[in-house]
């Protein structure tokens, strides 16, 4: 059980002391005293492991086998003995393109928060240390951990639709660019950039709601004087949904673009190949009847005809060039 326990303290007066050993007596002591509460922070525990923490502190087994899965959607659920929340952090790499989402989960009850952590991009750590640091705020018991929570995830999300925004701008260039570079490479970019633009809207968009919930008063186990700080995270959310949502129809209008290019393109050549096609074919039908080996034909026998025929191609071809030149298909 060691092995998947991150940390594990009791918060009295919104300073760490150290609890005893069991789980029932730590929750115990924690209630006993009545302005303190259990903080047990879990990594990927498996069923036999977290079958411990079920039972001490009471957890619906809907949300265990929720927290045991992972792959769940952003969500808040109210139990008759705590508050279920799942979170999903992103985290966003440059160099691969690539947004990958972790999962968060707490258990907020009478004087304890359960946290399960899946994956590596959870804050978790940093929460608990910058909660330490500001003993004003673990006063407020398990929301405050809910809200501090809520707050990094939230935060991060912000950074990182900025990160999507400094990396949208160079699709567009490279779209809009004189060169028009590789039409392939640059669609299949678009096409990579909305794909990782759809998980990180997995993780905002379903969040509303819950977020929402907790903005209003009546939430069992979240202090009612919290709300201000929810509606703050709340209005960061807003934000970087509203700022994915606009990166995402901009996505959209830059392939419509993209693809409108690549016609134009296609008809600038198609109107080269014609004019050349064009050129070809009037020395080529020229060519074509005096090869035809009859013997009665104009001009066949006399001695400046096949010099003549030469000049009028040469010149029928220079004529169509400088047509097709002024009116820009060549």
């Amino acid at each position: 059980m060691r092995a998947v326990i991150v940390d594990y303290a009791i918060y009295r007066e919104g300073r760490r002391t150290k609890g005893p050993e069991d789980f029932s007596d730590a929750l115990d002591e924690a209630r006993a005293t009545g302005d303190a509460f259990l903080w047990v922070g879990l990594h990927e525990p498996t069923e036999d492991e977290f079958d411990l923490v079920c039972s001490e502190f009471g957890l619906h087994p809907l949300a265990v086998e929720d927290a045991l899965k992972a792959h769940q959607r952003p969500k808040l659920e109210v139990y008759e003995d705590s508050l279920f929340m799942v979170l999903k952090p992103v985290v966003y790499e440059p160099e691969a393109d690539a947004v990958s989402a972790d999962e968060v989960m707490l258990f907020i009850g009478d004087s304890f928060v359960v946290t399960v952590r899946h994956g590596e991009s959870a804050p978790l750590h940093a929460v608990r240390l910058r909660l330490e640091a500001d003993p004003s705020m673990l006063q407020h018991g398990p929301t405050a951990v809910l809200y501090a929570v809520s707050d990094a995830v939230v935060d991060h999300y912000v950074d990182v639709v900025g990160e999507l925004q400094e990396d949208m701008e160079e699709v567009e260039e490279a779209v809009f660019a004189p060169t028009g570079g590789d039409p392939r490479n640059t669609a299949a970019k678009i096409y990579n950039f909305k794909r990782q633009l759809l998980e990180f809207r997995r993780a905002t968009v379903p969040l509303v709601a819950p977020m929402a919930r907790l903005t209003s008063t009546g939430v069992p186990f979240v202090e009612e004087r919290s709300q201000p700080f929810f509606r703050d995270v709340n209005d960061h959310l807003a934000r970087a949904n509203e700022q994915a949502e606009g990166l995402d129809r901009l996505l959209t209008d830059i392939l419509s673009a993209h693809l409108a290019q690549m016609g134009v393109r296609q008809n600038d050549d198609m109107r080269k190949i014609s004019a050349w096609a064009a050129m070809v074919a009037v020395p080529t039908l020229v060519a074509g009847v005096y090869g035809m080996n009859f013997e009665h034909m104009p001009e066949l026998r006399w001695w400046w005809a096949y010099p003549t025929v030469v000049v009028l191609m040469a010149v029928a071809v220079l004529g169509l060039h400088r047509l097709f030149k002024r009116r820009g298909w060549l």
